[in-house]
């Protein structure tokens, strides 16, 4: 016998002994191997539609994500063009409200000026009154020094006196 060629005998017994082995793992291990393979198929087919669900997810949730930092920047803008509104209103409250108070001090001192020069009119017009009295009376009292003029002064005073009263 050699090894490259089998004998009729032995090549009965490896046929009739593959048949039987054929026979019962067609019978008993195909199913539960073609089981395995088709659960495992399953399993990879489960786990391919979770991870496709989950990169779907992932997106929605990127997109979703890049959208509220969308809206947060708006809403941060909109926050310092409101900032800066508020800010120009104040300064201009505050510039107007400055203007007001410099233009009521102006106002004031104005004022005062004015009753000040007024003060020192009057204080002007009285001691020109009590010179203007002072000069009259020593003219006076040289003028009445003199009678024919004492005369004609009196006179006079009491013609004025007479006149204003009627």
């Amino acid at each position: 016998m050699s090894l490259l060629t089998p004998d009729a005998g032995l090549l009965f017994w490896m046929i009739l002994s593959f048949g039987i082995v054929f026979v019962i793992l067609s019978k008993y291990g195909f199913p539960v191997i073609i089981k395995a393979v088709e659960q495992r198929k399953e399993y990879i087919d489960q786990s391919l539609e979770s991870a496709r669900q989950a990169n779907e997810q992932l997106a929605g949730i990127q997109a979703e994500s890049e959208k509220i930092l969308a809206q947060a920047r708006e809403q941060q803008n909109e926050i310092l063009k409101q900032a800066l509104v508020e800010k120009e209103e104040i300064i201009s409250e505050a510039h107007r409200k400055a203007t007001a108070e410099a233009h009521l001090q102006v106002e004031e001192a104005t004022r005062h000026i004015r009753e000040e020069k007024e003060k020192a009119i009057r204080e002007v017009r009285t001691e020109i009154a009590d010179l203007s009295v002072a000069i009259a009376e020593k003219v006076m009292k040289e003028k009445i020094s003199r009678t024919d003029e004492q005369e004609k002064i009196i006179n006079g005073l009491l013609d004025n006196v007479s006149f204003s009263k009627s």
